[in-house]
């Protein structure tokens, strides 16, 4: 991507995405289990993967001023697509039969409609032209943090660096502790509350679903641009920090209450989804913007690993402990402590961040060479519009 543009990897991310629905279509028409995993969770993937990065830089090169908003702006999109593709799938075993023939059907169409969709971002995406600034904004020739270099970082040299290694422990951590909610959320309220006065039905497990979607999409962008004021290391600060006390306060939460266990889960999901949509801003401010998003892609590595890690923690925890005759919220406590000891490794891990060496910085003149790709930089924008 950043060697040939966004518009080229949103190309690929397309034709990958779509494609991977169309192959799990044809694999669940026949009955062939390895087809969709090929298509769905294999072709499908990659261009999951591609084009989460794509719109991620680009949009910072547009936002040099308001990098964390930029980025989140980005992501909301990301986890906010969760809030209606869920339910449309819905409807559309509903409408076609969740047999083999409507299950089918259900990924032809998403492969067909995701194609329309995603050609619109193909056919608008353009960087800035070379030495574009906001209306009113001059960058400062010195950051005045130290943090945010105004130098240039390779993607290569990057992953040498023990900031990077650092920022990819913070992520897995921050990921590893909120996804494991998320992906029990349900059953885990359920679990809290059966044996109260006031038990948790199904259908509001459900809504308390919706509500942590909700605070995850909402702190992707909240946080990420309140990050522009307060600084990056601040708000991981707070991320790590405060989510670990969050922790805690539900563990010694003697009395039941249902407000408080729904608003500090909330308050951990929104810390999950700020710390997803700061990242980028993050490295950003230690890296530059010369291969930012290639630097990215590789630290999302960290989010893959969370992303299984997180599930199977609480889940074999929680199977276990019932396994032993543990219920309620005995089935978490140990899933609990486990995530807040995560938090303060990655709190650690966020202190220990420190500016990058010199010595890995690019020479100028290579870093502005390849900054915009020359097939991706758009007609030059009339001077009263910038």
């Amino acid at each position: 991507m950043e060697r040939k543009g966004p518009r080229w990897a949103m190309f690929v991310s397309l034709v990958a995405f779509s494609t991977g629905f169309l192959v799990a279509a044809l694999g669940v028409a026949t009955r062939n289990y390895w087809l969709v995993v090929l298509g769905y969770g294999g072709i499908g993937g990659v261009g999951l993967g591609i084009g989460y990065i794509a719109p991620v830089s680009t949009l910072m090169k547009w936002f040099p001023d308001r990098p964390g908003m930029a980025t989140g702006t980005a992501i909301m999109g990301f986890g906010g697509g969760a809030l209606i593709a869920s339910p449309w799938s819905t409807e559309m075993l509903k409408a076609f039969g969740s047999d083999t023939s409507g299950i089918a059907k259900t990924f032809l169409v998403h492969g067909l409609a995701y194609a329309v969709f995603m050609s619109l971002g193909v056919v608008l995406v353009r960087v800035p032209p070379e030495g574009w600034r906001p209306a009113g904004w001059t960058p400062r020739v010195d950051a005045g943090k130290r943090l945010v270099t105004t130098a240039n970082v390779s993607a290569r040299n990057a992953v040498r660096t023990p900031q990077f290694w650092l920022l990819w422990v913070v992520l897995c951590m921050n990921v590893t502790a909120g996804i494991g909610i998320l992906e029990k959320a349900a059953p885990m309220i359920q679990d809290f509350f059966h044996d109260t006065a006031s038990p948790v039905s199904a259908s509001a497990a459900t809504g308390f679903v919706a509500l942590l979607s909700l605070a995850n999409m909402a702190g992707r962008f909240v946080w990420s641009s309140v990050s522009d004021v307060v600084g990056r290391k601040n708000i991981y600060r707070l991320y790590l920090g405060a989510g670990a006390l969050l922790y805690l306060t539900i563990m010694l939460e003697k009395d039941g209450s249902t407000a408080l266990f729904v608003g500090s889960t909330m308050v951990i999901l929104s810390f999950y989804g700020g710390g997803f949509a700061t990242v980028p801003a993050y490295l950003k401010d230690l890296f530059g913007t010369y291969q930012v998003g290639a630097i990215h892609g590789r630290l999302l590595t960290a989010w893959s690993v969370a992303g299984v890690a997180g599930p199977l923690i609480v889940d074999s925890i929680a199977d276990s402990a019932h396994e032993d005759g543990r219920s309620g919220p005995a089935l978490y406590t140990f899933s609990f402590s486990l995530m807040m000891g995560l938090l303060v490794i990655g709190f650690i891990a966020n202190e220990l961040v420190r500016p990058v060496n010199p010595k890995f910085h690019e020479p100028e003149p290579a870093a502005r060479e390849e900054s915009a790709p020359p097939e991706e930089t758009p007609d030059p924008i009339p001077a009263e519009r910038r």
